[in-house]
């Protein structure tokens, strides 16, 4: 059994490596273009995107996956009041179609769920598919005093408590709480105008 287990370890290591890191700037284009495939060109009016427009995401809390140096997989959270208890918000959680059958997006969740405990966050809320992040834990069972900022399905409110209990009293609107991004200097706002746009 022990030679079995190792096999097939092997036979997924050499199939398909790849690497969860934290995100750099340099992932930025790869991460956008990235998102745009997987939720179309309507994702910036989604719901919940209220809630990271105009914010950073919680700090060290921002993964890329790469397979042979490219970006294949994303998942970032943002600090949110679930109601006035604080927490995050998870998403999006994307990854690259050709590498779905990896485990790309199980492992992206681990880490990030691993990295918020380990940050001493409490709780993470998101908006998906409970038959899938019921793996990891997620289940609307704490969510179903929670609004969201527009239009969502109540039933995929899904919420983890990092700590038991961090839920037991939440309610109301999830509001952003994240740092604003730093605002763009003049100088390479300027610069940026000059730069032609390719169709």
């Amino acid at each position: 059994m022990t030679a079995l287990r190792k096999t097939t370890a092997a036979l997924i290591s050499d199939a398909a490596p790849f690497a969860i890191r934290a995100e750099r700037a340099s992932d930025v284009a790869a991460r956008e273009a990235l998102l745009d495939a997987c939720f179309g060109d309507n994702r910036h009016t989604r719901t919940c995107q209220r809630l990271r427009d105009g914010r950073a995401p919680a700090e060290g809390l921002a993964l890329s996956a790469v397979r042979q140096g490219r970006v294949i997989g994303s998942v970032r959270l943002w600090h949110v009041s679930a109601g006035g208890i604080p927490a995050l918000m998870l998403g999006p959680l994307a990854v690259e179609a050709s590498s779905r059958q990896l485990g790309v997006g199980a492992a992206l969740m681990d880490h990030a769920l691993a990295a918020a405990k380990a940050r001493g966050h409490r709780a993470v809320i998101l908006l998906g598919d409970e038959p899938y992040y019921a793996r990891f834990g997620f289940s609307a069972a704490k969510t179903g005093e929670l609004r969201l900022p527009g239009a969502f399905e109540r039933d995929r409110l899904l919420g983890l408590e990092l700590c038991e209990g961090a839920l037991d009293s939440a309610w109301g609107m999830i509001a952003a709480t994240g740092a604003p991004l730093p605002k763009p200097k003049a100088g390479r706002a300027r610069k940026s105008l000059l730069v032609p746009r390719v169709a």
